[in-house]
């Protein structure tokens, strides 16, 4: 019995990963088929490699494709600023100092999260139209300036439990030694909430690289789109369809996501164990 429970164990595993990893093995041979065998060959590999469906894809627009990973990667990485920055000054507001109706508007705070991003894209809308944003020559400004006003309750939430782990006598120590609360944050919060910083940073960058719903609400020009919204453009108005291609280009827009956890994975696992368990 004791031999027989770890081989068990071994073969759900593998049941398990077959049966995650057979979409991404679905893709990838996808990619490589032609139109015709995509519609008759239900398999994973193709008959014929038709390895083309990458050029055509990187080329099937007026606007290469690469300016669509361009705009993803700007996005993204603005983004992953935003958040860190300003959720890490909300977190230390809300953990470590002293002002009035502190923990009402911490609650206000926490309640965001139960609002679905779809009730509150009408009111942005209107509002970033009100302030010529929507259209405008920076189109990317309603997805960026609501970042960096620590407007991801989620992050906020992840650093105030983190630091509530940090202890006290660090923050009374920097000020015997006469730091005041910028420099109690510049110098003992900043450094010893890396985790927490890297954790948010993964988060909001394969967030915001999949984000398709506000990157098309408030995107209009074909040279301004992202990766997620450009794919919808393999499927055009008469439902025809450049299958191959698309598959092709999502296949590659997996890799930076692939890349940027693979790089962080250690300290993403670190992040998660303590900053969801500290409070």
């Amino acid at each position: 019995m004791s031999r027989g429970r770890p081989i068990a164990r071994l073969v759900i595993l593998v049941v398990i990963l077959a049966v995650v990893l057979y979409p991404l093995a679905w893709m990838v041979g996808t990619s490589v088929k032609s139109r015709e065998e995509i519609a008759t060959n239900l398999g994973l590999w193709p008959e014929a490699f038709t390895p083309a469906n990458f050029a055509d894809g990187w080329t099937k627009f007026d606007v290469s494709f690469g300016r669509f990973f361009v705009n993803s990667a700007m996005v993204a990485v603005l983004t992953v600023v935003g958040n860190a920055v300003s959720c890490l000054l909300a977190a230390y507001a809300f953990a470590r100092l002293r002002f009035p109706l502190r923990r009402m508007w911490f609650a206000l705070m926490i309640g965001t999260l139960l609002l679905p991003g779809h009730v509150l894209i009408i009111p942005q809308y209107v509002l970033f139209k009100w302030l010529h944003w929507v259209g405008g020559d920076w189109p990317y400004l309603p997805l960026l300036v609501p970042q960096f006003l620590a407007t991801e309750a989620f992050f906020v939430f992840l650093m105030v439990q983190f630091m509530r782990g940090i202890p006290d006598e660090l923050d009374e120590a920097a000020k015997i030694d006469g730091a005041s609360p910028f420099g109690v944050f510049r110098y003992v919060i900043v450094p010893l909430s890396r985790p927490a910083l890297v954790t948010t940073a993964i988060f909001s960058f394969i967030w915001t690289w999949n984000d398709f719903f506000r990157q098309l609400v408030f995107l209009s020009d074909l040279q301004d789109y992202t990766v997620p919204v450009a794919l919808t453009l393999f499927i055009d108005s008469t439902s025809e369809s450049a299958v191959g291609p698309m598959f092709a280009m999502s296949l590659l827009s997996l890799l930076p996501v692939f890349a940027f956890f693979v790089a962080f994975q250690r300290l993403l696992v670190e992040g998660i164990n303590t900053s969801g368990l500290k409070g």
